[in-house]
């Protein structure tokens, strides 16, 4: 029996929030462990919760859901967050990839889609909107100039053929298929690149394979 994924949701919109824990409560394999309209006192509610993905709002009262991510991805590293918010402007969705965030999804995504991309979450994927996805590869490859690849990053070929997998948007699953091996064995590999680059998250990883020419 598959395990159920516990998700907690920081949105300050009551409506959507609650929309949120019908849609996660009734939906098989997932339980919605928490709803908040604010980040105060957001590492005690993860102590106490224990998600295995956050969904985030950014625009809230108090600490903001970016910065509440920095401060999450310092203490629970391991917790997936994926950013859901109206804000498409390039300064949001580059601010949200550095502090960590797994995705990033518009408000306007329907509760079906909500659901299919913690799924993707919960598979290794990063979701985006189809928009928010376009505009970072654009942003990568039009407006940031490579920086030329100085470093030594020391990763095995099967670490960068992981790595490419990744950049083409394979989720863990399709990786361990498409390479013949085991999903454990992704997920270490995953997590040996993660260390090497320095990076605590798949559009981390991503963002700096792109940037770097690494694969």
């Amino acid at each position: 029996m598959n395990e159920v994924v516990k998700v907690a949701v920081f949105e300050d919109n009551r409506h959507l929030r609650e929309s949120l824990q019908i849609v996660l409560n009734g939906t098989p394999g997932f339980v919605c462990v928490g709803a908040y309209p604010d980040c105060k006192d957001v590492l005690q509610h993860i102590q106490d919760d224990q998600p295995d993905i956050i969904l985030m709002d950014i625009e809230m009262p108090g600490m903001n859901g970016i910065d509440a991510t920095l401060l999450i991805k310092s203490t629970f590293p391991q917790v997936h967050i994926l950013i859901q918010t109206i804000f498409a402007e390039d300064e949001y969705i580059f601010n949200a990839i550095r502090a960590g965030v797994s995705g990033y999804i518009l408000k306007t995504t329907t509760l079906s889609g909500y659901v299919d991309s913690l799924n993707d979450v919960q598979s290794g994927g990063s979701p985006m909107t189809p928009g928010i996805a376009r505009r970072v590869l654009e942003l990568f490859q039009q407006h940031i100039p490579p920086q030329k690849n100085t470093v030594d990053y020391a990763l095995t070929q099967k670490e960068k053929a992981v790595l490419q997998h990744l950049v083409t948007g394979k989720s863990y699953k399709m990786i361990a298929a498409e390479m013949n091996m085991a999903l454990e064995t992704v997920k270490s590999h995953i997590g040996n690149i993660y260390r090497k680059l320095q990076v605590n998250s798949n559009t981390g990883a991503i963002a700096l394979a792109i940037r770097n020419k690494i694969v």
